[in-house]
């Protein structure tokens, strides 16, 4: 993913609540839902599935964080 939706929560709330929040706002605000979801890995320890997204750890995603888009085809 090259671009997409930086989304900040640091909220006591779970994973999935957060990540729901910001997928709404995403369709709402882009037309699209998004696949892909980047978070970083003190929030996930391992690449996993929320719906028809895909939520993996990565490093340079700040805690508190979710850097939520469209999955590059290449």
């Amino acid at each position: 993913m090259n671009t997409g939706m930086l989304w900040f929560d640091n909220s006591n709330s779970l994973l999935s609540v957060k990540i729901q929040k910001a997928t709404d706002y995403y369709h709402k605000k882009y037309g699209r839902l998004p696949n892909l979801c980047l978070v970083h890995p003190s929030m996930l320890n391992k690449k996993e599935k929320f719906g028809e997204i895909t939520i993996c750890p990565y490093r340079p995603v700040l805690p508190g964080h979710i850097w939520i888009g469209i999955e590059d085809k290449e």
